[in-house]
């Protein structure tokens, strides 16, 4: 099957599973979704959001952000992966932030600039709050690609750019949240028939079903 026509069906699927996928982590702006992507790296979506809404009760904004001693916003995110580091960056994003008006707007430039952000949570602000066609690749989605033969997994990189030549520009957004979810339910990293799997089944080549069964 070709590359196209294997990203067209599970496209499909993915429509019909996951029509309108919502964003995974709790907030209620660009910069609490900022911050909340951040947080992400290394831990689990539950994990932020049960932190975060002790961390948004004190500061929601980039100046109540910047007001806080780094070591108070540790205190209040110390129960995730890489919270030190995290907290200097959270801190120092802030004031990146209000240096340069206050507002988190949509632009890749000034978003990839800040503190903490790479590209792919850059992605997820863009996607979800600026209705900006990107394709956010994260460790799982790049799993999943390199699974289901759309990608040769080399790199997220490369995952991003063969993602995006076989998905329409205008599905980008919602897709990379269809298939995160779809990982949680269908497609987990571990102890995973690929057999049985509405996509792996059908999408992964015997040889890579063959391999993994061997986990």
């Amino acid at each position: 099957m070709r590359r196209q026509d294997k990203a067209d069906r599970i496209g499909e699927i993915l429509d019909e599973l996951h029509p309108d996928p919502p964003v995974p982590l709790d907030h209620t702006s660009p910069y609490t979704l900022l911050v909340a992507v951040a947080l992400s790296a290394q831990t689990t979506d539950k994990k932020v959001n049960e932190v975060t809404p002790e961390l948004f009760a004190v500061a929601d904004t980039p100046e109540k952000m910047a007001a806080l001693d780094p070591d108070e916003i540790l205190r209040h995110i110390r129960q995730i992966g890489l919270a030190p580091t995290k907290a200097k960056n959270l801190w120092t994003m802030a004031n990146q932030i209000v240096d340069r008006g206050g507002e988190v707007i949509g632009d890749w430039e000034f978003l990839e600039s800040l503190a903490g952000v790479g590209h792919k949570t850059a992605s997820v602000v863009m996607g979800g709050c600026f209705d900006e066609p990107a394709f956010a690749v994260d460790t799982h989605i790049h799993r999943l690609a390199a699974r289901w033969g759309l990608s040769n997994g080399s790199s997220v990189e490369r995952t991003e750019r063969d993602l995006k030549a076989v998905f329409p520009k205008e599905t980008w957004s919602r897709r990379h949240l269809q298939i995160i979810y779809f990982g949680r339910e269908h497609c987990p990293a571990r102890r995973h028939d690929l057999s049985t799997c509405p996509i792996c089944s059908w999408a992964a080549t015997k040889k890579r079903i063959l391999a993994e069964s061997g986990r």
